[in-house]
């Protein structure tokens, strides 16, 4: 059987710049868990991650500590 290629769902040059806004403190663990997922460890504090479903899933758990905006390469 031959070997299959990755397929993503990523369009190439599609970036997301992802800043965090509010503290983690106080919030469950699982939200700080994904913060430092994306990358996120204080406020002001910016990552450029890949477009892809499985960030965007991380995005929306968090939507209310992070500001987030498209970049095209």
């Amino acid at each position: 059987m031959p070997a299959r290629a990755a397929k993503t769902n990523e369009q190439p040059g599609a970036r997301l710049v992802v800043t965090q806004t509010r503290s983690a403190i106080g919030s469950k663990p699982k939200h700080r868990g994904t913060l430092r997922a994306l990358g996120l460890r204080g406020i002001g504090q910016s990552n450029e991650l890949p477009d892809r479903p499985e960030i965007r899933g991380m995005l929306a758990r968090v939507p209310h500590l992070i500001s987030v905006e498209e970049v095209s390469a």
